[in-house]
């Protein structure tokens, strides 16, 4: 190794400044870096990336490591060395199989008390989905995963679902090997080069909401189904659409949440993290259709303060054979939410009060984001109230008006 502090050909094979006093030598190849206070950081002087090399005992001569620290920033480089040396240092893997790895980080999930109960029975599914998708992954080694066989199942799932279903599937996949013990390096679902191009881009969902008479239709197909839940479940799609719940909320709602004489329903919020300071609850102002709605079911059911206000917990299939019979567009039970909040913002709530209803707590952002395009036919009807004061100066709108006759006696004495 030769000084580079004091050769000003080294300073030429590496055009990146270092800090100050920063004591360092070049290989006799001119190729690597080699830093005197820092222990295990290296740099590969042509493309500038830093390293971090670290010696494992193994038998009599040990197996020396390096991995990429994906910066060409000394300072950046530095921070990231300690938690690549542990990563480096770490056994490849810890578990034999997928399932050993995908247990302990089912247990992870269920033992974060910061999750709330949604969360931990969302990435439940995901976990479910990959191995429905993947049946023969359970019995695999982790050593023996592949990165073609993390990219073959991709290309695969990605064929059948949505992609944020694709996307946090995928997330779940990695995570699971991760627990297994494989570090970002050594971990099949990231790929060598290019884990971040894994991820397919998410685009908005396009709703398409039925217009009034058609929810009306809707119901209506629901309520006469016929089978003996049709009115429940049609008393909860009204619900649902009314109050701006979703399915999960609706189901823990009971008349004594209800306060009529302040007009207000008390609602859990399912999606509150536990590590945030929001409140459980929130109060979901009663709308007209959702007053006439209570009272008649109040009247009907003369339920107790602890009875539930909708009898059923689940309306899907009732929902989509109704709106496949009216010819609509098909609608979720979440969608209903969405109906709720854009009914509401069409007649002229403000949005973060519309916010507050819905449960969200960054004052209307997420609002203004989601239901900032309204349905097209109230977007066209509000179209025709904008005006521009410079509209009447248009020929086509303001006659031009006669020239004046001058005097006779004011012509003569200009003349």
């Amino acid at each position: 190794m030769t000084n580079t502090n004091s050769t000003p050909t080294a300073a030429a094979i590496d055009s990146r400044k270092l800090p100050a006093k920063t004591e360092s030598s070049i290989s006799n190849d001119g190729k690597w870096r080699t830093f005197k206070k820092h222990a295990g950081l290296m740099q590969y002087v042509p493309s500038g990336i830093y390293f971090a090399r670290v010696k494992i005992k193994n038998g009599r001569n040990g197996v020396v490591k390096r991995a990429s620290l994906e910066t060409d920033v000394f300072t950046t480089a530095k921070l990231k060395l300690p938690l690549k040396v542990k990563e480096l240092r770490k056994p490849k893997a810890e578990c034999g199989t997928f399932a050993e790895a995908r247990l302990l980080y089912l247990a992870d999930i269920e033992n974060d008390h910061t999750l709330a109960a949604e969360t931990k029975k969302y990435w439940n599914y995901r976990t479910e989905a990959l191995l429905k998708t993947w049946p023969e992954l359970d019995g695999m080694k982790l050593t023996k995963i592949t990165e073609r066989d993390c990219r073959d199942w991709l290309k695969r799932f990605s064929g059948k679902f949505e992609t944020t279903n694709t996307n946090n599937t995928l997330a779940a996949l990695r995570n699971i090997l991760t627990r297994g013990g494989l570090g970002r390096d050594n971990n099949p679902a990231f790929g060598t080069k290019h884990g971040k191009k894994w991820r397919l881009g998410a685009k908005p969902k396009q709703m398409t909401l039925p217009e009034p008479e058609q929810f009306d239709a809707i119901v209506k197909r629901i309520e006469t189904a016929g089978s003996g839940h049709s009115k429940g479940c049609a008393d909860l799609v009204r619900f649902l659409a009314f109050g701006g719940c979703r399915i999960s909320e609706a189901k823990q709602v009971l008349w004594q949440d209800v306060d009529f004489e302040r007009g207000e329903i008390r609602v859990h919020n399912a999606k509150r993290s536990k590590t945030t300071s929001a409140h459980d609850f929130r109060y979901v102002a009663i709308i007209p259709a959702m007053r006439e709605l209570l009272e008649r079911l109040h009247g009907e059911q003369k339920p107790k303060p602890t009875d539930r206000v909708c009898a059923l917990g689940e309306c899907e299939k009732s929902l989509t054979n109704a709106c496949e019979k009216v010819g609509a567009s098909r609608i979720t039970h979440h969608d209903l939410r969405h109906l709720f909040a854009t009914r509401c913002i069409e007649a002229g709530v403000d949005i973060p009060t519309v916010s507050r209803w819905l449960g969200h707590v960054d004052g209307g952002a997420l609002a203004m984001k989601v239901y900032g395009h309204l349905r097209r036919s109230h977007s066209q009807e509000s179209a025709k109230l904008v005006t521009f004061g410079t509209a009447v100066l248009l020929p086509e709108i303001v006659a031009p008006s006669e020239p004046k006759q001058l005097p006779e006696t004011a012509g003569a004495t200009a003349n």
